[in-house]
């Protein structure tokens, strides 16, 4: 217990030091917002890598895809990695940071308002992601439960509001530096603590020989695949690819991730961070969903499968930790995890409310009343109260009253953020062709079947068509026809509406034809 208690008091003093230390950044909208697009390689990897994985993936999705596919769960890992950061860094990175610099953006909104020259698209964009992102918040708590109840055995409400109050004091002072540093410590507290429990869950089963050995011999109820759980793609291969599309893909239009990219301070940055990225994601996310693979070894336990055969997901990794305490090094492993389950919570609550408050102060309410600089600071201060005080008692609310609306709302915000924005977002980059109507178009899909998907969820409404009825059986899989749909969607859309004006369209992307010196290590001079 003392151990646990002294990781906990240091990681939280250093966490409000941090914040303290970076209020001279944060003097302004542009530093309190984008650290004043002059944040490294390394802040930024890991701000995007942290902002990625919280504590949902660590308790809920890993322990959820670990039991369903087994060791073929590491695909999502993989896929997290190569597509959710390697190729976001690739396509995105640097267009991102060019052309939001070059037509003075600040948020996700505030792009589609000025690349479109649409006042309205900026102010429907902003209420999406006020709506979704709020409950998306909410989840961050999701699994602290059962976290914090086996190792100090202390209220839910109690990790709750420790957590949200230490958040909001760093964010407020500091704003994104804050959270930037804060990222790279909580990141490195990541990377240790996934590390050391993958190699003590299979130092505590014998070893990986051993472990995949035993995992193989337990049978898949709801296949006849002989070692499943141990096989290259699971019994399910569909089902894991929604998975891996949803959790990467997924990323290109979350406007917190994307959020990273408007920051970063140059090309070399670019450079270093996508490798640093890549390598944080394989780390984290491929531990997370191998760990999470060996899920079956620890059906048995206590609370994991009820008499009516309903499976706890989020027990799997506490109880598997639980585990550790026999062993003399169990109780330093479960103290380290601790820290690195509220490190991950932490960075990426910081970043949705820092990405709620700015998005509802400059791009609402700045619009209707010119506010100074300081009043945009103190406004924006107060929304990240706002929002973490709502998001937190969300939490609270649902752990008390089991409020089953709030948890399907939790599970349709990634897809209907990612449905709403990918696609437009994406296009608005490279296409000049892209369309007001189209943007319009993928708003509104993105929102239906998010729509649709919560119906069928509360039972409201049912479909007898095979398709349909496969596509909308679960929230991944609907948000992956929201984000796959967008992306057929908007250029259909663009070639058959009308276009925006030449020099308009030009004007905007003429900061990708601006010419830069380099060194010839970097281009072949011409003769």
């Amino acid at each position: 217990m003392a151990i646990k208690v002294i990781l906990l008091v240091v990681f939280f003093a250093s966490m409000i030091g941090i914040g303290i230390y970076c209020r001279k950044n944060a003097t302004d909208v542009n530093g309190f917002v984008l650290g004043g697009r002059s944040v490294g390689p390394w802040l930024t990897a890991f701000a995007f890598g942290t902002s990625y994985f919280s504590a949902v993936i660590f308790i809920g999705y890993a322990g959820q895809f670990g039991w369903n596919f087994g060791l073929a769960s590491t695909w999502i890992g993989l896929g997290n990695a190569f597509i959710g950061s390697l190729l976001a860094w690739i396509i995105l990175g640097r267009r991102t940071r060019v052309m939001t610099q070059h037509i003075d953006s600040r948020t996700m909104p505030d792009f589609f308002g000025k690349r479109f020259n649409s006042d309205s698209l900026k102010i429907a964009a902003s209420v999406i992601v006020f709506i979704f992102l709020i409950p998306y918040t909410a989840s961050l708590y999701n699994g602290l439960s059962s976290l914090f109840n086996m190792a100090f055995d202390i209220p839910y409400y109690v990790c709750i509001i420790v957590m949200a109050l230490l958040t909001c004091v760093y964010v407020v002072f500091g704003g994104y530096m804050a959270t930037a540093i804060n990222d790279f410590v909580q990141g490195i507290i990541m990377l240790v603590g996934i590390v050391a429990v993958v190699l003590a869950v299979l130092k505590s089963n014998g070893g990986f020989t051993e472990a995949v050995t035993a995992l193989s011999q337990i049978e898949n109820p709801v296949s006849e695949m002989s070692g499943s759980f141990t096989s290259f793609f699971g019994a399910d291969p569909l089902s894991l690819l929604f998975v891996v599309v949803l959790t990467s893909l997924g990323t290109w239009g979350l406007p917190q991730m994307v959020g990273k990219f408007y920051a970063i301070k140059s090309e070399d940055s670019i450079k270093k961070g996508t490798i640093i990225s890549t390598a944080f994601a394989l780390i984290v996310a491929g531990g997370c969903y191998f760990l999470g693979g060996f899920a079956r070894l620890y059906g048995g336990l206590p609370g994991i499968v009820s008499d009516a055969g309903v499976v706890a997901f989020d027990k799997i990794i506490p109880s598997m930790l639980s585990t550790l305490s026999q062993f003399s090094w169990g109780d330093i492993v479960i103290a380290v995890v601790i820290v690195l389950v509220l490190a991950a919570s932490m960075s990426t609550l910081s970043s949705l409310v820092l990405t709620s408050s700015s998005t509802l102060t400059l791009d609402v309410i700045n619009r209707k009343e010119k506010m100074t600089e300081k009043k945009k600071l103190l406004v924006m201060r107060i929304f990240i109260a706002f929002f973490v005080i709502v998001s937190a008692a969300i939490a609270i609310v649902k752990d008390m009253f089991g409020f089953t609306f709030i948890a399907q709302m939790m599970g349709v915000s990634w897809g209907a953020l990612a449905g709403a924005f990918l696609a437009p977002f994406l296009y608005g980059l490279y296409w000049k062709g892209t369309t007001k109507a189209s943007v319009w178009t993928c708003y509104a899909f993105g929102i239906l079947i998010t729509l649709i998907q919560l119906l069928v969820s509360f039972g409201v409404i049912t479909f007898t068509t095979p398709v349909l009825s496969y596509l909308f059986a679960s929230s991944i899989r609907s948000g992956v026809l929201a984000m796959v749909g967008g992306l057929v969607i908007v250029p259909a859309v663009s070639f058959v509406t009308p276009k925006m004006k030449k020099e308009e369209v030009e004007e905007k992307f003429v900061c990708y034809d601006k010419k830069v010196l380099v060194s010839v290590k970097e281009t072949l001079e011409e003769k």
